[in-house]
């Protein structure tokens, strides 16, 4: 007869083991996105556990190839790459209405992870993106605004891509700063997984 200990400890064991088959699936599942950029490609793996209303915005402006032809309008090193909402000069491209805040999703804003840009409004996140090149612990919920950034997947493969946009010259452009002197374009956004 199996006392009731074993029992527990049974179901815990098989609980466990059920646990992280989930999670090596859900990994294996995540979808991945290409973005084919003027200086190689750059894959990021997505979290749509975590960041579910993020990853489906991102995923629809691919769809929709709202980051087609785009740039990384704003390059600091030593901080991050941000892109998805101009194009070459500098031009705006229109979006769809803002998204709720998921800062507080357990991700945080280490080098090589994807989060969504946004003002100094919680939620206002629309397409641009950024990819953090350090560790930006100020980044994280809650932050000194009380509110962070919202980490929605990482960089899988490109990370040699990511490095040398970094440290691509910058300048001032149309009222924008840490702008690239060469543009840096998103040439294709496509969904690879």
């Amino acid at each position: 007869m199996i006392s009731r200990r074993n029992s527990t400890l049974a179901l815990a064991s098989i609980a466990l083991a059920a646990t992280f088959s989930a999670a090596s699936v859900r990994a294996e599942e995540a979808p991945k996105v290409k973005l084919a950029t003027s200086m190689g490609d750059i894959v990021v793996q997505l979290d749509p556990a975590k960041a579910p209303k993020t990853v489906e915005n991102f995923l629809q402006y691919v769809k929709d190839k709202h980051y087609d032809g785009t740039v990384f309008h704003r390059v600091i090193d030593g901080f991050m790459i941000q892109g998805g909402g101009f194009t070459a000069d500098m031009v705006q491209k229109p979006t769809r209405a803002p998204i709720p805040l998921e800062a507080k999703n357990g991700l945080k804003n280490d080098t090589y992870t994807i989060a969504m840009a946004r003002t100094g409004i919680p939620d206002s996140a629309t397409a641009q993106f950024f990819i953090n090149v350090k560790d930006n612990a100020m980044l994280n919920a809650p932050n000194p605004d009380g509110h962070g950034y919202a980490v929605f997947g990482k960089v899988v493969s490109g990370t040699e891509v990511v490095d040398k946009i970094k440290a691509v010259a910058t300048g001032n452009k149309g009222g924008h700063q840490n702008v690239p002197t060469t543009p840096v374009t998103i040439q294709s956004a496509t969904l690879v997984k």
